[in-house]
């Protein structure tokens, strides 16, 4: 039983595969999905997932609860973490061109049932990533149309519940319905294929990130250093500043980094995977990083880190200032494209997750269906967007945004033990791409992430606890008995 529960999926390096590969490729003549992204999309896809809701509104949350001005810092050990993550996945994504990113690499080292803790935990990250960024989206939206007198009532524009003590508690809202809107049409965008989606997503990413840098630009002159001291305030209790709220705080902003994930999950639809996997992945990092510390100091710089603690953190910076207000528009106009783009990468990923898993028989077989025209996995979008578009009408951001960075590290954490695994085990695979002293990132990738996930887990342990035990439930209810590497398919 317990040889049968870690059983590995055979390893084969995928060969050269480009955009002239047939879209009915697969032994079993069914259709799969089609080649069509290049590495700028790749690199874009990354950037419309890490530059959105990281700047837009968890920067200013962080930094008023837990970090102060060392924000920056939190920034900085979350982007050590994602890099070493990332070198990891890199690796992975060229050697395994395929769309269940941490679960396909898991199922190749750690064993099925490691395999599907890892997919499931891939759910509670990029569904409930998506939820968690329709609501900030959803306040956005809000505030733009509040200042043309056109507000929706709090009562449809915000969740009918609130996480207090770790119990869920009525508002007096009776749903976020700009939030379950924008799910929706995201979704149908989804639906209809992913190379629209990537054009859409490389238009959005454009104008976002135009508005920051004219955020930058413009509110760089309006930066007070009195504002950046203390730069780590005294630790005030657990989690709150001193050194203990910056790694809180880089617990927090580690949601920002998701987005390298999302584009290993493109890696079946990429046209050089061997090639543009790696530059998708490690240029989006290297790239978004950079933007977040230059924008958490101007940010922190030009108000007071005590007044930041506000859904809209960007648009409450530049509120401060009489000159900056027609800046204030523009921005808000960006953070609604730039967290449009988030939820477009993570609708766009979940689905290929369950792809996969039901490929190999651990979900039920609708979620591998393909569209016979516009080659999407039609079926597992159409789940994903009403489940998300339920949480996001119900539930609020804060204890959406903490459960999706402990699946998120869970997930980067196995993939660089994998990595390590699996030179000892098949050394002789081909790596088009190899990380330089595994010995030692691979442990540090694994050490920095499962720190980071026992931050947020203090506070939503039992929420955390269950949703792994509802996960194993599934999986020994039916993809144990289903699993075609077990039945020999």
């Amino acid at each position: 039983m317990s040889n049968s529960l870690f059983i590995t999926k055979p390893v084969q390096a995928a060969p050269h595969v480009d955009a002239g590969e047939p879209v009915h490729g697969s032994l079993q003549g069914e259709v799969t999905l089609k080649r069509t992204l290049t590495a700028r999309q790749l690199v874009a896809l990354g950037v419309g997932a890490v530059i959105g809701a990281g700047i837009f509104v968890l920067s200013g949350q962080a930094a008023a609860a837990h970090a102060g001005p060392a924000i920056m810092l939190s920034f900085v050990i979350a982007g050590i973490a994602c890099a070493f993550a990332g070198l990891c996945y890199a690796e992975f994504a060229a050697m395994l061109p395929v769309s269940g990113s941490a679960y396909s690499y898991s199922y190749a080292t750690l064993g099925e049932i490691v395999a599907w803790f890892i997919g499931w935990n891939l759910v509670l990250e990029y569904l409930f990533a998506a939820s968690t960024v329709a609501v900030g989206w959803s306040g956005y939206l809000n505030s733009l149309l509040h200042d043309f007198g056109l507000a929706l009532p709090n009562s449809l524009a915000a969740a009918p519940f609130d996480v207090v003590n770790g119990k869920l508690t009525p508002t007096g809202g009776y749903v976020n319905l700009p939030a379950v809107a924008i799910i929706g049409a995201i979704s149908a965008l989804c639906y209809v294929g992913i190379r629209q989606s990537a054009i859409v997503n490389s238009v959005i990413v454009a104008i976002k990130l135009i508005v920051i840098f004219m955020f930058v630009a413009f509110g760089a002159k309006y930066v007070d250093p009195a504002n950046w001291h203390p730069f780590i305030p005294e630790n005030q209790g657990p989690g709150k500043f001193g050194m203990e709220g910056v790694v809180r705080g880089a617990a927090i902003v580690f949601f920002a980094y998701i987005g390298f994930d999302a584009v290993s999950t493109a890696a079946g639809e990429a046209k050089n995977p061997q090639r543009d996997m790696p530059i998708g992945i490690l240029g989006s990092l290297f790239f978004c990083t950079i933007i977040y510390i230059i924008v958490a100091a101007v940010l922190t710089g030009m108000l007071p880190y005590t007044e930041l603690g506000t859904p809209k953190p960007v648009a409450t910076a530049l509120a401060a200032y009489p000159s900056l207000l027609w800046l204030k528009t523009i921005v808000s106009i960006g953070a609604i494209a730039g967290l449009s783009s988030v939820i477009l990468v993570m609708l766009m990923s979940q689905p290929r997750i369950f792809y996969s898993m039901a490929q190999d028989g651990l979900l039920p077989k609708m979620f591998a269906k393909v569209h016979p025209t516009f080659q999407t996995p039609h079926r597992g979008t159409i789940v994903v967007g009403v489940v998300a578009a339920v949480l996001a009408g119900l539930l609020p951001i804060g204890f959406l945004g903490d459960l999706v960075s402990m699946g998120t590290l869970l997930a980067f954490a196995t993939v660089s033990a994998g990595v390590l695994i699996l030179r000892r085990t098949r050394p002789d695979l081909p790596r088009p791409f190899r990380v330089r002293a595994p010995w030692l990132v691979c442990p540090l990738g694994v050490i920095f992430c499962l720190y980071l996930f026992w931050q947020p887990f203090a506070e939503n342990w039992h929420v955390m606890i269950s949703w792994t035990v509802l996960g194993f439930l599934i999986y020994f209810g039916y993809g144990f008995r289903h699993s075609r590497l077990r039945k020999g398919a």
